[in-house]
This record gives C-alpha cells, sequence and structure tokens, in this order.
C-alpha cells in the first residue's frame, strides 16, 4: 500500500503548488509540508527547490518521482489482479491511434487464437493521454508511436516505420515539390497536439528550423480515418506513416510526396514503466504479441 505521504508528494509534482495539492488531496497545506518535511528527512535530501516563485523538482525528487509512479502503477496492477483473481485473466494496455488503427486488428488476432480465454481493455488514444494513463495505473503497458522518457519506461521495439508526405492521387501543385519549404503554401492536415504522429513532424521542422507555422494553412484532425479520407478528396496534404496508407498507395488513391530533404522513420514501441514488478509479464506478452 502506497504511503500516504507519497501521495500527497506525487500530488505536489502533479500540481507544483502546495495550495493547490493541498485542495486536491482535501487536507490542509500545513499537513502537504509535513509530509514533504518526512519524506525529505527520511530521504536525507532536498526533494523540491524553488526557482524564483516557481516549485521545481530537484534531481533527487525526479528519482523519487519516477520511482513513486512505478509503485503506484504496480499497486493498482496488483489490485486488479487480486479482484479478479477467480476470473479469466484479462490485458490492459492502450495503442495509439494509428497503431490501434493499423496493426492491432492482426496482433489481436493471432494473439486471440493462440490465447482465446484471455479478456482485452483497450483504450485508443494519442501518446501523451497513454503515458498519463500507463503513470496513474490505468493501463499496464502501450504501443505507442510517438517520443518518451526511456529513462521513466522501459521498452521493446516493435518496428521501425517510414514516415511520409501524402497527397491525393490527382492532386495538383503549382510547381512540383522538391523540398519541404514547397510545400508550405498548401494546406496542411495534421492529428491534434499530443499525437506522436505530429510530434514526428513538429521535432524534425524544429531541428531545420521551420515549425508548422510556416504552413500558410492548416487543419487539426483528431482521427486518423478523418485525415485519410480528406486527404484523398485533395483537401491537402499530410505527413503520416506509410503503414497507415499503405492500402491507399498501392490502390493508386494517394501517392508520396517525394521530398530530397526528408527522410524521416520512427520506431513503434511496447512500453511500460521502469521497474516495474511485472517487467517479466510485460515482456512474455510482447513476446507473444509478436509471435
Amino acid at each position: 500500500m502506497l504511503d500516504f505521504r507519497m501521495e500527497t508528494f506525487l500530488a505536489v509534482c502533479q500540481c507544483m503548488n502546495f495550495t493547490r495539492a493541498s485542495e486536491k488531496l482535501n487536507i490542509t497545506q500545513p499537513a502537504v509540508s509535513q509530509h514533504i518535511r518526512f519524506l525529505e528527512k527520511h530521504y536525507n535530501t532536498k526533494l523540491f527547490r524553488y526557482e524564483g516563485k516557481k516549485l521545481k523538482l530537484t534531481g533527487a525528487g525526479e528519482i523519487l518521482r519516477n520511482a513513486s509512479l512505478t509503485m503506484m502503477h504496480d499497486e493498482l496492477s496488483m489490485q486488479n489482479e487480486m479482484q479478479n483473481a477467480e476470473e479469466e485473466s484479462e490485458i490492459r494496455f492502450g495503442a495509439t491511434k494509428t497503431i490501434g488503427d493499423v496493426l492491432m486488428g492482426k496482433i489481436l488476432r493471432k494473439y486471440l487464437s493462440d490465447y482465446p480465454d484471455t479478456g482485452i481493455h483497450m483504450i485508443v488514444d494519442n501518446t501523451q493521454e497513454l503515458l498519463k494513463r500507463l503513470d496513474e495505473g490505468a493501463i499496464d503497458f502501450a504501443f505507442v508511436e510517438g517520443f518518451f522518457k526511456k529513462n521513466e519506461y522501459d521498452y521493446q521495439k516493435y518496428s521501425d516505420e517510414n514516415y511520409i508526405a501524402v497527397c491525393s492521387a490527382d492532386y495538383t501543385f503549382e510547381k512540383e515539390p522538391r523540398r519541404i519549404e514547397d510545400l508550405f503554401g498548401e494546406r496542411l492536415l495534421l492529428r491534434e497536439e499530443g499525437s506522436g504522429t505530429r510530434e514526428v513532424l513538429e521535432r524534425y521542422l524544429d531541428a531545420n528550423n521551420l515549425s508548422i507555422g510556416d504552413f500558410g494553412k492548416t487543419m487539426e484532425v483528431g482521427s486518423l480515418q478523418a485525415i485519410r479520407e480528406l486527404t484523398k478528396a485533395g483537401c491537402g496534404i499530410t505527413f503520416l506513416y506509410e503503414a497507415a496508407v499503405r492500402e491507399d498507395l498501392e490502390n493508386g488513391v494517394l501517392k508520396k510526396i517525394l521530398l530530397q530533404d526528408f527522410a524521416v522513420s520512427h520506431e513503434f514501441a511496447f512500453i511500460w514503466r521502469r521497474g516495474s514488478i511485472y517487467a517479466d509479464r510485460y515482456r512474455e506478452i510482447f513476446r507473444r504479441f509478436s509471435a
């Protein structure tokens, strides 16, 4: 059972404010301060520091936060396992939208044919939301396409996937694009903030002193399927994983935009909280998913 003072510590980490943490926990601010002082005395180190008026974690505080999140996650997983001990086994996990739409049917078809009595609870959301659910113990592991902190999560690489620019087969450009800057006059269809698919593009642009704002027109869409349909209808161009539109490319309804300065790939990963007592179990599940 997670110590109540650790719960206070995690609340302060989340709010980065003692007053808001006390309101979240429905306890007094002096009680919050007392719990933090107890932990600092117990571990013989400072957990927070002020930079001006802003509360920040120290290096030691960051270590404790990561360990505490894993302990909370494992406790909730164990509680769920105990409550369902007399029932058939269940796995609770998440998948980002591209992976959920493109790969999970294939992965689960094989898994369920081998383990037909397993209960499946799958959440499909963007990378940032899945990381949050993983930290909160709402899911045990996740398939993600986006970026994550490798000092906080253990992982197994599922695959490397090409990331490409595409448009409809009959899309016309005033000038044939050769470089990414040649696309800035087109309408860019992109996923919502927090999406791994979007973050790959944002990081590429940032590394080249560019940004999403350099595109004259943008349309933000929270659905991979909707982006595919809008792109096929000629409403704009988009960047996504080749695996997500492989069938459309083969059928000739979409075409790849060949750019001289854009050769990007990124890994799809199976992740869980670093240091989890269930790590061996998650590795075994990954092995079965990948078989």
